[in-house]
This record gives C-alpha cells, sequence and structure tokens, in this order.
C-alpha cells in the first residue's frame, strides 16, 4: 500500500523586496533557507502570491513554468537566478475542483509562470527545485474574508501532503520603504501593526485578523493596498478548515529596511 501524505501546515511567509534571494546575511533569507529542515517533505506546493491579481481566481496549469522576473532596476544576478521546478497540472485542477465544490470557480491558464512572490522564497527553501508547484491567484478587490473563506475550502490539501503556500508581505509601504538604509530604525507605526499581528496570530484571535482594517494599528499606512496580506488570509482559512478555528504559530519575525516586516507563520 502507498504511504499516506503526511498533513501539512498552512504558512504564510513575506517574501520582501528580490533582494532577498540574493543577501544572505538578512535574517529573512536565513529563515527561509531553514524552512524546509522544519517541516515534512510535501507532495507538491500551491503558492498564493500576491503578485498575481485577477478579477477571478485563476490556477495555473503550466507543466514547465517560467521565472517571471516582475521587477525592474535590480541587479543583473537577480535577473539570472532560475527556478525550474515542475508545474502541477493535476494539483491545479485539485485546487479548481475544490474551490468549485465550494462554489468559486476558477479560470485555468495555461502558461502563468512563478513570479518572484513564489520562486524567491521556493528558491531558499527548495533550492533544489525538486517538488512540483503551482500558483492560484489573489483578487485583491475581494478583501480578506474572500480569501480567508477561500483558504477554508483548500483545507483538505493540507491533508493530501500538499504545502500551502501563501506568499506576500506582513507590511508592504513602498513608497517609505525606497531609500531607506539597511539598518535604519524601524518606526512605531511598523512595528505597532507587526506586533498587533502577532498577538492576534498566536491567540487565535482569527476574525481580528480578518477585519484588521478596522482593528490594527496604522493598517491603512502599512498596507496602502491589500495585495500583500491576502495571502495571509488564505494560509489561516486553510489551517481553520471547515471549523473556524486554528491558533497560528509565529516562525520568523524580522525587517527589511525599517519598513517591510518579513513575519512568517504557520496554521493548522
Amino acid at each position: 500500500m502507498p504511504l499516506k501524505p503526511t498533513p501539512m501546515p498552512a504558512l504564510f511567509v513575506s517574501h520582501g523586496s528580490p533582494m532577498l534571494a540574493v543577501e544572505k546575511d538578512a535574517p529573512g533569507h536565513r529563515f527561509l533557507e531553514g524552512l524546509a529542515a522544519s517541516l515534512p517533505r510535501p507532495e507538491g506546493i500551491l503558492v498564493i502570491s500576491a503578485h498575481w491579481e485577477t478579477d477571478k481566481a485563476a490556477v495555473s496549469l503550466a507543466t514547465a513554468p517560467d521565472t517571471i522576473h516582475d521587477f525592474y532596476g535590480f541587479p543583473r544576478q537577480l535577473y539570472e537566478l532560475t527556478y525550474p521546478a515542475a508545474g502541477s497540472p493535476s494539483l491545479a485542477q485539485r485546487t479548481a475542483d475544490l474551490l468549485k465544490a465550494g462554489g468559486l470557480p476558477t479560470t485555468p491558464d495555461e502558461s502563468r509562470g512563478l513570479d518572484h512572490g513564489a520562486w524567491v522564497p521556493l528558491l531558499l527553501a527548495y533550492p533544489e527545485a525538486n517538488i512540483p508547484v503551482t500558483q492560484l491567484s489573489v483578487q485583491t478587490h475581494k478583501g480578506p474574508a474572500h480569501h480567508r473563506a477561500l483558504g477554508r475550502l483548500l483545507a483538505p490539501l493540507r491533508d493530501e501532503g500538499i504545502l500551502i503556500l501563501g506568499s506576500g508581505s506582513l507590511t508592504h509601504d513602498l513608497r517609505s520603504f525606497r531609500g531607506q538604509a539597511p539598518d535604519a530604525p524601524v518606526p512605531a507605526w511598523v512595528s505597532d501593526f507587526a506586533d498587533w499581528m502577532a498577538e492576534r496570530v498566536t491567540s487565535g484571535d482569527n476574525d481580528a485578523i480578518e477585519d484588521y482594517r478596522e482593528k490594527a494599528p496604522h493598517a491603512a499606512r502599512n498596507h496602502p493596498t491589500e495585495e500583500h496580506l491576502l495571502p495571509l488570509h488564505v494560509a489561516l482559512g486553510a489551517g481553520e478548515g471547515p471549523t473556524g478555528k486554528t491558533h497560528g504559530e509565529v516562525l520568523h519575525r524580522s525587517y527589511d529596511r525599517a519598513i517591510l516586516a518579513l513575519d512568517a507563520y504557520a496554521f493548522g
């Protein structure tokens, strides 16, 4: 008999600037390098990245997804990096079936590759690129409640050995981020938000996390737009499943140039 897959947690990671891929001394880089050692080996990986936004949920059917360098003005070294993992049309179809069964039909995308929200953390965590991976898009205009509900529909994948990886950024005010020195002090409006979220994750106050826009300090300043926090809500929902209950675990906390909080959480 084939072995039953090992259940997986649902994760949220902050992928930071693309430079995180090459800044070896950065705490966020070191955390992602050690992430796989703390987890069972997944059968496949479903990434929900802040950098794939669509009107309706979409899944990638690509069998050999390209490495998308969806940024500009960075060192040439970054554009030479690739992540040649195989795609997983079967996981994409399973994802689509679960969402459709819950009333959220998806649009298949035959060729969507891996944007830097996907390949930067995967390159560090699984550098051998030997685990099949596919992506699911976010619908920024639909907000946290939609993405939490979407995550709940995906919860069965965890028992099938699939790593659900929400990739965004715990804080994401790029206007304030630009020009910051690497050792700049973290302003209170960033750390207060990060502290608030860590406390809600560990206490299981999931409704407050969903309603962060109204309840968290400096929420709108840290997220002028919401796409970089929505992968957190997917991971939260996937950790809850149909019960609607889970206490998360803080896996990592650090900052990139004072403004981007690179926190990571596990749910379920």
